[in-house]
């Protein structure tokens, strides 16, 4: 009972999607997103609510001359005119998934005007006005031939500023619209988080509200079963088992999305994969459990993920109840069910949760 409930936690915590978020409980070792939006005045993204926010939204779909969808193309809104825009009006940005759509959310009311760039053709400017309470979807917007301006617009997004546009897209992505999503991106070409990157990934899911509610929940469930007794009942021993869910899920995410991925240079997401039969998505989804894509792009074994998986069972003897701690065979034997759990959680992201979560975007899918 003690590892379901860590494991279930574990998978919680990291968006169940990355073994080496792990809850690291004393008596067993748990695991448990273009593109894509953000808020003003830095990058939003394809199909996405800025700052989380329902309301006013302005969206779109990006075509060339043929009809052909284009992917990748860079949307600039300047919004909020109440006399008109010019060059100091805010911007923020957007690039388009693989359907050629984009989305901005909480526009501002007022006039606002829409650049649109894609290397090898030629930008395209719209302007009108947004109203109160008022959604907007833009008649499609065809590009045409090729211009030196285009190039130089899409040309000035670096890798690190496309990932932070990804990462903010998967920081919006929810189970139910409440449980965090975060470590799963369902866009195969996916940038490489860059070090402060995946920090800042793991804080976030670290102080998300939804982390102090879930934990409540789990602590209220060891206190009635008696769980860890040797913290005993009542309100201290109430707190003791919360604080100690706490210092597990804060330890996982640390080790297994931050500290270790970075050590390793491997990405501390799950990348679904959503094509080809069953048999082989399974396959692909049970093998993450031991292998990762690295930040050069190529696959290897995760070592981040593992090691994340056993080492936060072990820290955990630091906190627990003496009667409680894990003895060496039995931390690794924990350890090795942890990391089979992380592809039965990946298994998950990869048939079901999708459907589950909102606000993912799809681009890039696997080459065969």
């Amino acid at each position: 009972m003690r590892f379901v409930f860590a494991w279930l936690c574990g998978l919680w915590m990291c968006g169940l999607g990355w073994g080496g978020c792990g809850v690291g409980r004393a008596q067993q070792a748990a695991p448990q997103q273009v593109t894509p939006g953000q808020s003003a005045p830095q990058q939003v993204a394809p199909g996405q609510t800025a700052w989380g926010q329902a309301g006013r939204t302005l969206s779109g779909v990006v075509t060339d001359a043929d009809g052909a969808l284009v992917p990748g193309a860079v949307v600039t809104l300047r919004e909020g005119g109440a006399t008109g825009l010019d060059e100091l009006t805010p911007k923020r940005t957007s690039v388009t998934g693989a359907d050629g759509t984009f989305s901005f959310g909480g526009v501002a009311v007022g006039e606002f005007r829409l650049t649109v760039a894609a290397e090898g053709l030629e930008g395209v400017t719209r302007e009108g006005r947004l109203n109160e309470d008022e959604s907007l979807e833009v008649p499609a917007i065809v590009l045409g031939v090729a211009g030196t301006t285009t190039q130089v617009e899409v040309s000035s997004l670096s890798e690190e500023e496309i990932a932070e546009t990804q990462m903010k897209a998967e920081e919006q992505q929810r189970l139910g619209g409440l449980i965090p999503n975060f470590y799963v991106t369902y866009d195969w070409k996916a940038a490489a988080l860059s070090s402060k990157q995946k920090y800042r990934l793991a804080v976030r899911s670290i102080v998300d509200p939804a982390t102090f509610v879930i934990v409540a929940g789990f602590a209220g469930i060891e206190q009635g079963s008696d769980e860890f007794s040797g913290y005993g009942q009542g309100w201290k021993g109430y707190g003791k088992r919360y604080g100690a869910g706490l210092a597990d899920s804060s330890i996982g995410a640390m080790l297994g999305g931050a500290v270790l991925p970075v050590l390793f240079h491997q990405d501390p997401r799950y990348f679904y994969k959503g094509t080809g039969s069953v048999w082989t998505r399974t396959k692909y989804a049970l093998s993450t459990a031991v292998i990762a894509r690295g930040d050069n792009g190529r696959w290897q074994p995760a070592y981040a993920g593992v090691l994340g998986d056993f080492a936060s069972g072990a820290i955990s003897n630091l906190y627990y109840p003496a009667s409680d701690r894990n003895g060496a065979g039995l931390t690794l034997e924990n350890g090795a069910l942890s990391v089979a759990f992380t592809g039965l959680g990946n298994l998950l992201q990869e048939f079901l949760l999708k459907r589950l979560s909102t606000g993912t975007i799809s681009a890039g899918k696997p080459t065969p």
